[in-house]
C-alpha cells in the first residue's frame, strides 16, 4: 500500500469513527392506559418490522386529550373513548381525515381472585348490598372513558344511584383493577382485557353491550407532528393481520 494510499484509508477510518451515530427513527404516541400491554407488544413487533421505535405515554384518555389540546407533542393519539377524540378534532388538534376507528373492548365487574361474591348483572342487580361496607372501584365516572362506560351502563340498568357515593374513584383503569387486586375494594368496574394481564382478579359478570356506548379506540395523527407520513403508516400497521394477531391475544377485537 502506497503512502497516499495509507492516509486515504486512516482518513476514511477516521470518518467512520467519529461520525455521530444515527439514530432509529421514532414516533411519539399518546395511548389509553388500558392498551399498556397490548401495544407494548405491538410496539415490540412494529420496530423488528419496520425499525421505528414507539415511545409511548400511557394515562387516561381525558388526560392525554387535554395535554394534547395544550400543545404537548405527539404524533399519534389512541384514545379508549370517541368523545376525546371529538374534543381534539373539534379543536383541530387532529389531523383531518387520520381518524379511524381501531379496536373495541368489554366492561366487566370484577372482584379479588379469592371473593365468594356471586352475582348476576341484570335490572337493579343488587350491587350496593353485594359492597358491604366497601367500595366500588372505578376509573373517574366523570371524566375517565372507563368510568363513563361504568356509570352508563349501571344508570340503564338502575343501579347507579344506590352506589354512587360508594366509588373509589381512579385516575385511569388501571388504578381501579390495583385497587381490586390488593383487596382495597370488594368489587370494580373496568374493562376485559384489564383482567387477562392481571392474575389476582377475576370476572364476576360481563355488562351487556347494549347498556352502554360501544367502546371503542379511535386512533389519529396529531396535527402539529412532523412526521406525519411516518405517523399513517403507524396506524396502517395497527389495522393490520400482524398487529390483528397482538392485540386478539391480549383480549380486544379488531375494529374493521
Amino acid at each position: 500500500m502506497t503512502g497516499r494510499s495509507r492516509w486515504l484509508a486512516v482518513l476514511a477510518l477516521s470518518v467512520l469513527l467519529h461520525a455521530p451515530a444515527v439514530r432509529a427513527e421514532e414516533l411519539l404516541i399518546f395511548a389509553a392506559a388500558s392498551l399498556q400491554d397490548a401495544l407494548g407488544a405491538a410496539a415490540q413487533l412494529y420496530k423488528r418490522t419496520t425499525g421505528v421505535t414507539l415511545a409511548v405515554s400511557y394515562a387516561s384518555s381525558s388526560a392525554l386529550a387535554r395535554q394534547i389540546a395544550q400543545g404537548a407533542p405527539a404524533d399519534v393519539i389512541i384514545s379508549a373513548n370517541a368523545r376525546w377524540m371529538d374534543y381534539l378534532e373539534g379543536l383541530g388538534r387532529i389531523e383531518s381525515g387520520s381518524r379511524a376507528d381501531l379496536l373495541r373492548n368489554r366492561l366487566v365487574l370484577i372482584a379479588p381472585l379469592t371473593a365468594k361474591v356471586q352475582l348476576s348483572i341484570a335490572p337493579r342487580f343488587p350491587l350496593a348490598q353485594a359492597l358491604g361496607d366497601g367500595w366500588l372501584a372505578m376509573a373517574d365516572p366523570d371524566h375517565v372513558p372507563a368510568g363513563l362506560y361504568g356509570k352508563a351502563a349501571l344508570e340503564t340498568l338502575e343501579v347507579w344511584r344506590s352506589v354512587a357515593q360508594r366509588v373509589a374513584r381512579t385516575d385511569n383503569v388501571r388504578g381501579a383493577v390495583a385497587l381490586v387486586a390488593r383487596g382495597e375494594a370488594p368489587l370494580g368496574i373496568v374493562y376485559r382485557t384489564d383482567v387477562l394481564a392481571v392474575k389476582r382478579v377475576r370476572i364476576v359478570g360481563e355488562f351487556p353491550q347494549d347498556t352502554h356506548p360501544a367502546i371503542v379506540y379511535p386512533g389519529a395523527i396529531v396535527s402539529t407532528s412532523k412526521k406525519k407520513e411516518r405517523a399513517r403508516a403507524l396506524l396502517e400497521f395497527l389495522r393490520s393481520v400482524e398487529a390483528d394477531t397482538v392485540f386478539t391475544r391480549h383480549g380486544f377485537a379488531m375494529e374493521h
